[in-house]
């Protein structure tokens, strides 16, 4: 029997967590989008010590959950798999422009200075959304990962260098060995891309006191 793969739309409920509240005090808003195998409601502690009156952290979850081990007990998410990798990136890519235009636009927020921060598995999935988007952002940080090889920076030359992206990595990060960081380092320099690189004594973290100084 031969079964042929076919797509349909659906309307999904996805879910983030918030740190402050939306207020004429915001001052700047950060789109935080966790790694592999995590929750938002986890991954938005990392920020507690910029979280104020002025700063508003917004964690986004990835919209595929699962448990970590055999079939109960804690769960995690994760942005995409290699099964229907465009679909993926389209569904969300339309999510985060969605929760975007909820926060900044609905919100009023549109004179804050934005940032989006991926950590991990969150970086490749924040390159492709802003890659893919004309939302407005002032920072970009990667931490713990880099801009994925499915997006060419050559095409995407003015867009990079316009969002002047600051990498984030440890010395000591087991997902990322030394090669692979010179190897992505020399990826980018050779299109002469701006971008800023800040290496850290530590492995796949967000250290409080690394978070501050990169602020």
């Amino acid at each position: 029997m031969n079964a042929t793969a076919k797509n349909i739309s659906i309307t999904k409920t996805a879910r983030y967590f918030v740190s402050g509240s939306i207020s004429d005090k915001v001052e700047s808003v950060w789109f935080v989008l966790h790694g592999y195998g995590q929750l938002a409601e986890d991954f938005i502690n990392n920020f507690e010590p910029i979280a104020s009156d002025s700063v508003l952290i917004v964690a986004p979850e990835a919209l595929n959950r699962f448990y970590l081990k055999s079939y109960k007990g804690k769960m995690g998410a994760t942005w995409m798999t290699k099964i229907e990798r465009e679909n993926e990136m389209m569904d969300y890519t339309n999510y985060l422009n969605a929760l975007y235009d909820e926060i900044i636009n609905q919100s009023n927020l549109k004179n804050v200075k934005v940032t989006v921060f991926g950590f991990s598995q969150g970086t490749a999935t924040a390159c492709r959304w802003l890659v893919r988007s004309d939302v407005k952002v002032d920072r970009f940080i990667l931490w713990g990962g880099a801009i994925p090889p499915d997006v060419d920076l050559e095409t995407n030359r003015e867009i990079i260098n316009r969002l002047n992206p600051t990498l984030v990595i440890g010395d000591n990060d087991e997902f990322i060995p030394e090669f692979l960081i010179q190897q992505e380092l020399k990826r980018i320099e050779g299109l002469k891309l701006k971008f800023n690189l800040k290496r850290f004594s530590g492995g796949h973290e967000i250290p409080r006191e690394v978070l501050l100084q990169i602020i």
